[in-house]
């Protein structure tokens, strides 16, 4: 008889948390990068002067 080699299957979970954290140096590298160059900026709100009748 031959003999059959069985592999067990390589669990999918380390590449799985490792592209989560890639995505996530991705996001905080790229995506983040313009709210962190002036920490002090203000949003401004566009307002015209009928919106600040009645105030």
């Amino acid at each position: 008889m031959a003999e059959i080699k069985i592999e067990k299957k390589k669990p999918i979970w380390p590449w799985i948390i490792a592209l989560l954290l890639i995505g996530a140096i991705v996001y905080y590298v790229f995506l983040r990068d313009d709210q962190m160059q002036d920490p002090n900026r203000t949003e401004i709100e566009n307002v015209t002067p009928a919106d600040t009748i009645g105030n």
